[in-house]
């Protein structure tokens, strides 16, 4: 048995069907929340998978840009072998 943070919810959940990291919903009010422990069967809100992939965006796009600008001092660097 767990209790639901959002709603203080009683959640039936046999502890050894799920792991850490398991999601599931409340059946009360439909709260999407993660298995946060075991031993208690611990249960927190899931993070919105919306905001993970705009991370994720933003994530690659910095580490694009990186990337880019250590091109763009190799470049320079052949180029000065080219002469």
């Amino acid at each position: 048995m767990a209790i639901c943070p959002e709603c203080d919810a009683e959640i039936e959940v046999d502890e050894f069907d799920v792991d850490k990291g398991d999601q599931l919903s409340c059946p009360e009010c439909g709260s999407n929340l993660e298995v946060t422990g075991l031993s208690p069967l611990e249960l927190d809100l899931a993070p919105d998978e919306d905001d993970e992939d705009d991370d994720d965006l933003e994530d690659d796009d910095a580490e694009g840009d990186e990337d880019d600008d250590e091109d763009d001092e190799d470049d320079k660097d052949d180029e000065g072998w080219e002469e």
